[in-house]
């Protein structure tokens, strides 16, 4: 995917979510005024429907129309806190950026590994139904191996992106840290990926990135301080939190979900805001984790 036509349907998607409905006509002529438009060249109606089409495919967007009022984002599906509705908002926030270069230095953002210069060639894999030829470093080995890969899904966890990929020294999905891929190219391989894999779903019943099958989920229950409970109230850990009791010291909330390395060291960057009730077993895996950290300290 050439990087010129990723930017237009950034701008093709914001722009229909800030203005929508709207005309091609009132389309073509912000098109016209628009900083990637360098050629001043109109938006044709056959270009038009041809991005249409190509910003469902990429990014499961899909632009409707209604009459006489013109195009619109359909947001028939989309559910709060899902994915897409965070990726419409990243989208139109990197389109207004890309509008207003003159105020950058006023406009402060949180730097992301360079991973991302890899997005369009995994993309464009998954979109081709087609394996990948990686060379991969990982931080806790010397030496790089080079493999192919047959690409599940991307997820974005703290600040950094991530392929959940199949190689061929392994059975089942490995996950990848794209700022570590040192080579990257499409293969002439066909996908091996059912398409009933679904990546919501594989990642369900875990926080982050680590999906390990040895570890069951399970139901987990944490207590918070009044103040941090009201940051997991209006930002959940987890898509099953729930409110079991709160009182005015703090609320107690339940979750079901496996308790990987990820979950355990979010809970404990909150320090004494948040207390894990039960499971028994993950009690005493953070308990022993402060105890290492305070000996540090010693």
């Amino acid at each position: 995917m050439a990087q010129h036509y990723f930017n237009r349907y950034i701008w093709l998607i914001s722009t229909i979510k800030t203005l929508g409905p709207i005309t091609l006509k009132d389309l073509n002529r912000k098109w016209k005024d628009s900083p990637l438009n360098e050629t001043r060249e109109d938006l044709s109606e056959r270009t038009f429907h041809n991005h249409r089409i190509a910003v469902e495919d990429t990014f499961g967007i899909k632009i409707s129309y209604t009459r006489p009022d013109g195009y619109y984002i359909d947001t028939n599906g989309l559910e709060d806190g899902s994915f897409r509705e965070w990726m419409l908002d990243c989208l139109q926030v990197n389109n207004l950026l890309e509008e207003s270069s003159g105020i950058h230095d006023k406009i402060l953002l949180e730097s992301i590994p360079s991973g991302g210069k890899w997005l369009n060639v995994i993309i464009d894999a998954i979109k081709g139904k087609k394996a990948l030829e990686i060379t991969y470093k990982s931080f806790f080995k010397d030496y790089s191996s080079s493999f192919t890969a047959h690409p599940y899904c991307l997820k974005l966890f703290k600040q950094r992106w991530y392929l959940l990929a199949r190689s061929q020294d392994w059975d089942s999905p490995r996950i990848y840290s794209l700022d570590r891929i040192l080579e990257l190219s499409i293969s002439k391989i066909k996908l091996q990926v059912s398409d009933r894999f679904k990546a919501e779903e594989y990642f369900s019943q875990y926080f982050g990135i680590i999906s390990d099958k040895d570890i069951k989920p399970c139901f987990i229950e944490i207590w918070a301080d009044s103040t941090q409970a009201k940051y997991f109230k209006s930002l959940p850990l987890h898509h099953s939190q729930k409110v079991k009791g709160e009182d005015e010291d703090g609320t107690t909330f339940q979750y079901f979900l496996a308790p990987t390395y990820d979950f355990k060291q979010e809970i404990l960057r909150y320090g004494s805001g948040v207390k894990v009730i039960s499971p028994a077993k993950l009690v005493e895996e953070i308990k022993a984790e402060i105890d290492n950290m305070a000996q540090l300290y010693k």
